[in-house]
């Protein structure tokens, strides 16, 4: 039998999430909110009005993979509050996966390059949890 597992990873703009999952996932998929504001040309534009179709899309792309019988899946998102990652717990008690929530902490000095405000960021650290 093939164990399952979901990798969640979560940290504040610029602590490198993406970057790390490029590193773990070998040929695993890995899903973000932010790709469906990054255009083929590498760009991104973020559209608040859009976050919610953000967030419904890549839930999917997930569902999608499970269904499919993928065995490593990595989701990297900030993750801040509860109800973003909830649904994939639910996702992967529906479809037999294990989650691993991994916390990215910037000791690597990088930076956002979403260019998402030091005043944003304070906020979202504001209401940042972690579960130890």
């Amino acid at each position: 039998m093939n164990i399952r597992n979901l990798i969640l990873v979560r940290g504040l703009p610029g602590s490198g999430k993406s970057t790390l999952t490029g590193v773990l996932s070998d040929d695993a998929p890995v899903y973000s909110v932010d790709s469906y504001f990054t255009t083929d040309d590498g760009t991104y534009d973020f559209r608040y009005a859009e976050n919610h179709v953000a967030y419904s899309q890549c839930l999917n792309s997930v569902r999608n993979s499970m269904l499919s019988g993928e065995t490593k899946i990595f989701v990297d998102n900030t993750f801040t509050m509860y109800w973003e990652i909830e649904p994939y717990f639910k996702l992967a008690s529906e479809h037999g996966y294990r989650v691993f929530v991994v916390t990215v902490e910037n000791y690597h000095g990088g930076t956002n390059i979403h260019g998402i405000s030091d005043e944003q960021i304070e906020k979202m650290r504001a209401k940042y949890k972690v579960r130890l």
